[in-house]
């Protein structure tokens, strides 16, 4: 008990920049066991092409979430090769203000950015 108190505290106590540091994301998915690590800085550069190239989003009716997978029906584009090498297999649909990377093969969603 005296543990949990002492780490809730340590946790409560850390600044937010700490809290800002710890943000990459790891998703393995089932496609030959594939590791999606976007840092923040790669998160923004995405962020910012999709606002800047005046992406149109699309309607997406079933639910949105890693590892389901999206209907063929919805048009699945081409990652640009500045995101980078870790994203290049990956293609891209801009869907309720956020970035949906997914395995193009399956069709299964493997990272949703902010």
């Amino acid at each position: 008990m005296k543990r949990a108190l002492i780490a809730v505290a340590a946790l409560t106590l850390m600044s937010p920049a700490a809290w800002a540091q710890s943000t990459t994301v790891t998703t393995t998915t089932g496609v030959a066991n594939a590791q999606v690590m976007i840092a923040p800085e790669q998160r923004t550069k995405i962020r910012t092409y999709v606002t800047s190239q005046k992406i149109q989003p699309i309607a997406v009716k079933e639910k949105v979430v890693v590892g389901a997978t999206l209907p063929a029906d919805v048009t699945l584009v081409a990652v640009p090769s500045d995101w980078g090498p870790e994203v290049s297999q990956y293609r891209y649909v801009y869907t309720d203000n956020h970035v949906v990377l997914v395995e193009p093969s399956s069709r299964k969603i493997v990272q949703i950015i902010d």
